[in-house]
């Protein structure tokens, strides 16, 4: 898992060059102004979704982590809490293929993002996004999604 700002992308373009892509479209898009839905960046390979929604209290949150594609979370408007833990730290419900997600359950870690925050969560790395920060709020997030295999 990395988090950072935005203006710090250049930093992560060396991780590889979906990556690269995928922050090069965070940097160069109209984030506030597109309306919410998919943006294909190169097919199934990299796509963005626009989302708006209200944060959730801790208990409504679920755990999930993804095997066939790296997130590229990044805050647009508003503040949320995401958590984190390593997928090994946590007990794994049944994977579904088709979504590409798997439940888990446990305990772990939250981060606060703001807008021009991102986190760039691997499959390793289980996540429980949209938690608020106090009273439930809107947020504006574009999760870019980076296929792991060629």
């Amino acid at each position: 898992m990395i988090a950072d700002a935005l203006r710090n992308a250049h930093l992560y373009r060396v991780l590889s060059p979906r990556i690269a892509l995928a922050l090069d479209f965070l940097c160069s898009s109209d984030l506030a102004g597109a309306g919410v839905g998919t943006v294909e960046i190169e097919g199934a390979h990299i796509y963005a979704l626009f989302q708006e929604y209200e944060t959730l209290s801790l208990p409504q949150g679920a755990w999930e982590a993804h095997r066939q594609y790296v997130d590229l979370q990044c805050v647009v408007a508003g503040t949320e809490r995401v958590g984190y833990a390593n997928v090994s730290r946590l007990a794994p419900g049944v994977y579904d293929p088709i979504r590409d997600v798997l439940p888990l359950s446990g305990e772990g870690e939250f981060l606060t993002l703001g807008p021009g925050d991102f986190m760039l969560l691997f499959p390793e790395d289980a996540h429980m996004p949209r938690i608020a920060t106090g009273a439930p709020a809107t947020v504006r997030k574009v999760v870019v999604k980076i296929a792991v295999a060629p």
